[in-house]
């Protein structure tokens, strides 16, 4: 957390001095498996505990694999984050956009991915590092998209990234 003080030109031309607050935790990437031919997504599920003080009596979230970048390309990061939280090695990944995930008091700007995945590119090395307890889900992509209207899905990124497969008519 870091407070700035700063030199802000008004719309209106006038010099002001503002305060502000930041959260910087650094850059991250996210990136949503699918098989086309299947209709399916992998997704992940573990516990949240920011999302646990917030009201999540189980404190576990549905989410796509994430991570930061860690002095990483968010390409080379994404491909690490893969390998470790789901256990597939991807062949390619496509970038679809970068994302301000929080912009009113967070610096973190997130890079999302899409990748095809299929059963030979699993390793079976993932499932998390550390002190991670990743549980990985291979759900229809019309199951994951009702589990955003029932509120079993409440992760942003997964969210958006869902929706992208979905308008863009990549999943049907």
């Amino acid at each position: 957390m870091k407070k700035t003080t700063f030199n802000f030109l008004s719309k209106k031309g006038i010099q002001e001095m503002l305060s502000r607050e930041t959260y910087d935790r650094g850059n991250g990437a996210t990136i949503l498996l699918y098989n086309q031919t299947l209709q399916t997504v992998i997704l992940i599920k573990q516990f949240r505990f920011p999302t646990y003080v917030n009201g999540n009596i189980t404190g576990m979230l549905i989410e796509t694999c994430a991570g930061l970048l860690n002095e990483n390309s968010p390409e080379e990061a994404i491909r690490r984050e893969t390998e470790e939280e789901t256990d597939y090695v991807l062949s390619s990944v496509k970038k679809v956009f970068e994302v301000y995930m929080s912009p009113g008091s967070v610096t973190e700007k997130l890079y999302f991915f899409i990748a095809e995945y299929t059963s030979d590119m699993k390793t079976e090395t993932g499932g998390g590092v550390e002190d991670e307890d990743i549980e990985v889900l291979e759900l229809s992509f019309h199951t994951a998209m009702q589990m955003i209207a029932t509120g079993e899905i409440k992760d942003g990124k997964t969210i958006i990234l869902l929706q992208h497969l979905a308008l863009s008519k990549i999943m049907e």
